[in-house]
């Protein structure tokens, strides 16, 4: 399995987390350009996937970093933070809720239809699933779209209302 060294950055973007490309080198040798990323600051730690796309300007590459994320690190521009990346063995790219995979494996054809729609998608829908709170509303919210992916509607924006 891939993996760097934990190595120290210096928060420069309220947007993304830029990495040289002699970190990313064996990443991008293996035409890898998700990872998974654990980040530190000041004694807090936070774990989460990453797509990592080549910085046209630069020539290093750089991932998006949301101000969630940001704010869990209590992560200020000019801060310093230790990073360490991993090869994405999941399957989706990210963490499948146990309660969408419950409701999946009830249900074939929506399960069938789930594992036709591209990595991308199949992400967005987890994502979806992931944004509620409570495991009942994930459940909810797994079923109706369950039943949206049956019935054809593959919109994001649609995906997890009735109709």
């Amino acid at each position: 399995m891939i993996t760097t060294k934990q190595f120290t950055l210096i928060h420069t973007d309220i947007y993304n987390i830029f990495i040289s490309k002699e970190i990313f080198e064996p990443f991008a040798d293996q035409k890898m350009s998700r990872v998974k990323v654990k980040t530190n600051h000041q004694n807090k730690t936070i774990e989460f996937y990453a797509a990592v796309k080549k910085d046209k300007m630069s020539g290093d590459y750089k991932m998006m970093f949301s101000k969630q994320k940001q704010k869990e690190l209590e992560l200020s521009l000019g801060d310093e933070f230790t990073i360490q990346l991993f090869e994405d063995t999941s399957k989706y790219g990210v963490d499948m809720p146990e309660e969408l995979e419950a409701v999946l494996m009830s249900d074939y054809d929506a399960y069938t239809i789930f594992e036709s729609l591209t990595k991308g998608k199949q992400r967005s829908i987890i994502y979806g699933v992931l944004r509620f709170k409570s495991s009942q509303q994930k459940i909810d919210k797994a079923l109706i779209m369950c039943e949206n992916l049956k019935r054809g509607n593959h919109d994001p924006i649609k995906m997890f209302k009735l109709e």
